[in-house]
């Protein structure tokens, strides 16, 4: 399983490029644009074909999974400590059915212990970022941990296997994929890996 996320930036022709992506069999796109607003989202969501939105998570502004046919949610840290308290309040007016719902760890034992059941977890960093300076590898071992988890942090085809052996279910990827020259030829590689 690749889980795909969005250039905190954006990149020149990424539209373009996310839709050879999901021609290549991309299946999670997590949207994740810090600094676009909700008109923004709408603009960048409108871009992207209609037959590939049910591959896309968004981070941020949830209420976007009522307006489009996306694949479901996202919670980075910060918000799912101040919502997953009270999940049904959070829910209410979100159209959830048959939607997936994930979060982001950067602790195993957090992600062991969190009692919400999410669909998939994000942990990182395994190995040290491509994508974000100073940010250093753990080299999480979650073979322990019996939930869906997807390591991030320095993906890159060439370590893959590494993540197996750790324990998880797949990868989380950001500078592996964009910041790399051939980002079409570098998935296919990585997506090779999980056939």
């Amino acid at each position: 399983m690749i889980v795909l996320i969005a250039p905190e930036n954006d990149v020149p022709n990424e539209i373009e490029i996310l839709h050879q992506l999901f021609q290549e069999g991309l299946e999670y796109y997590h949207l994740r644009k810090p600094h676009k607003n909700y008109e923004a989202h709408l603009d960048y969501l409108n871009q992207i074909n209609t037959q590939y939105h049910n591959r896309i998570v968004v981070h941020n502004f949830h209420e976007l999974i009522n307006e489009f046919n996306l694949k479901g949610i996202h919670f980075q840290e910060k918000k799912r400590i101040d919502h997953i308290d009270n999940p049904g309040q959070y829910f209410k007016n979100l159209n959830m059915f048959g939607k997936t719902i994930s979060s982001s760890f950067h602790e195993p034992e957090d992600l062991k212990n969190c009692y919400f059941e999410f669909d998939y977890h994000l942990l990182s960093p395994v190995f040290s970022s491509i994508s974000k300076g100073g940010y250093e590898g753990r080299g999480f071992d979650v073979n322990h941990i019996n939930k869906t988890i997807i390591g991030m942090g320095g993906v890159t085809s060439e370590n893959i296997s590494e993540f197996n052996k750790l324990g998880y279910n797949g990868v989380g990827v950001l500078g592996g994929i964009w910041n790399n020259k051939n980002p079409i030829e570098e998935f296919k590689k990585m997506k090779s890996h999980f056939e």
